[in-house]
């Protein structure tokens, strides 16, 4: 299955500035298969080593000799080390506590080694040693600032599904960005769409979905990915937290199915505040498990001047899985009239969000006190772009054009069912074609 980070892996690799990297992102998205991927197909060989599996990678970072440790990684993965011939692999690398820290003197002392880290949980542990002094004299470990490259893997998105479905004649269209002729694959196109709000972007998931299309399997590795997190919770997660973090998670579902969709303490538990929860939403964003999504006061660049972090929108790495915790039948997904527009247009709304999320946008919403004005989302590129999501086709849009006429810089977008249309003052745009439109803008 084709990625898009692999563009991403091989644009560091060329980088002349080129730094130790590390590629961080949820469990189960695939990170350990593509980094094999990238050093099969670009690299003479591959020194793997699963930090997990090598007791002795403990003993081997007893310092920060670079040669040392080089030695070590050859010795261990059984693989000649070369620069720039061999790309270094230090898997689950959250078990070694010491090897994020050594990546500083890799880039120092021997940055012609091409050198990469991934591992579970890799989040947290990273924010932590982030925030956290630099310099632990007690663990002779610390964040290596400044000396890392870094990049975030998420679950695939939608046109990454349509490929692995052998539709890649399709995307190649798609990403010529001739919008209007599009409308000849529409029925096609909603239908991937329809299998996507099901399958996910779990890569396990699915290649079990593409190999056979046996939708209760899909269901059950689903299940199943939301059992290892939950194990993980209790693995991970401090004492005092881990109980806060369950209810957060839980809530989540009937937080997205609320008609306004600004997380509410209150729903997580009666009389909750935000010095109750915050720890615990902090974490499950850190893990790569939710994306928060926060309010800005004005719709005016540049938005994080007017960011308020009192209010923001929760949603979850992957649709599936938001279908999978819901419970939500594949016969209401696959063949319901209706269904976009079901459960408030949640699934809508999340699957914009983990489209935009993945083109690496940072997405913020806007909402008007003692006001139903609400825009669902905000991007901002060369200009600021109000985005509202409708599950259906819907062409009426009261927000945007309320925003716009207050402020004719703007350029107001709808994501719809409806087809592409570009009118004076906003876009229509298919929810099937939303991150390619974004991701053209310049």
């Amino acid at each position: 299955m084709k990625r898009q980070v692999y563009s991403q892996l091989l644009a560091w690799k060329n980088d002349k500035d080129r730094k130790p990297l590390i590629l961080d992102g949820a469990r189960q998205v695939g990170k350990t298969w593509i980094l094999k991927e990238f050093g099969r197909n670009e690299y003479k060989n591959v020194a793997y080593i699963n930090c997990d599996d090598s007791p002795e990678m403990l003993l081997l970072f007893s310092d920060y000799d670079t040669k040392r440790l080089l030695r070590g990684f050859s010795s261990i993965s059984d693989e000649e080390i070369q620069p720039g011939e061999t790309l270094i692999i230090l898997d689950e690398i959250q078990s070694v506590p010491r090897g994020i820290t050594s990546l500083k003197y890799f880039c120092e002392n021997a940055n012609e080694y091409h050198i990469v880290v991934a591992g579970s949980l890799l989040g947290v542990r990273l924010r932590t040693k982030k925030s956290q002094n630099n310099n632990d004299e007690n663990t002779g470990t610390g964040f290596p600032v400044g000396k890392v490259d870094e990049i975030n893997m998420y679950p695939m998105n939608f046109l990454e599904f349509v490929e692995a479905t052998g539709n890649s004649i399709l995307v190649d269209q798609i990403r010529e960005h001739r919008w209007e002729e599009l409308a000849t694959f529409s029925s096609r196109l909603t239908d991937l769409l329809r299998q996507y709000y099901y399958v996910g972007g779990m890569p396990e998931v699915v290649k079990k979905y593409l190999e056979e299309e046996n939708l209760k399997q899909v269901r059950k590795i689903q299940q199943r990915i939301l059992s290892d997190y939950e194990k993980d919770f209790s693995t991970h997660v401090p004492d005092e937290l881990l109980p806060k973090v369950i209810m957060v998670w839980n809530s989540i579902t009937s937080q997205l199915a609320k008609e306004n969709k600004k997380f509410v303490y209150g729903v997580v538990k009666k009389g909750a505040r935000a010095k109750d929860f915050e720890d615990a939403i902090q974490w499950l964003v850190n893990a790569g498990l939710i994306h928060k999504v926060v309010r800005v006061n004005k719709v005016q660049r540049p938005l994080k001047f007017y960011e308020d972090m009192s209010a923001f929108k929760l949603f979850l790495s992957d649709l599936g899985l938001l279908g999978a915790m819901a419970d939500v039948t594949a016969k209401e997904v696959l063949t319901g009239e209706n269904y976009f527009e079901e459960y408030k247009g949640a699934f809508t709304e999340q699957f914009i969000a983990q489209e935009l999320i993945s083109l690496g946008e940072k997405l913020y919403y806007y909402s008007k006190e003692n006001s139903t004005l609400e825009l669902d989302f905000l991007v901002q590129k060369d200009a600021v772009y109000p985005i509202e999501v409708k599950a259906k086709e819907n062409l009426r849009s009261k927000s945007l054009k309320t925003i716009y006429d207050d402020n004719n810089e703007l350029k107001p977008v709808r994501f719809s069912m409806s087809g592409y249309k570009d009118q004076e003052w906003m876009v229509n745009v298919p929810l099937y074609l939303a991150a390619e439109w974004i991701n053209s803008i310049e």
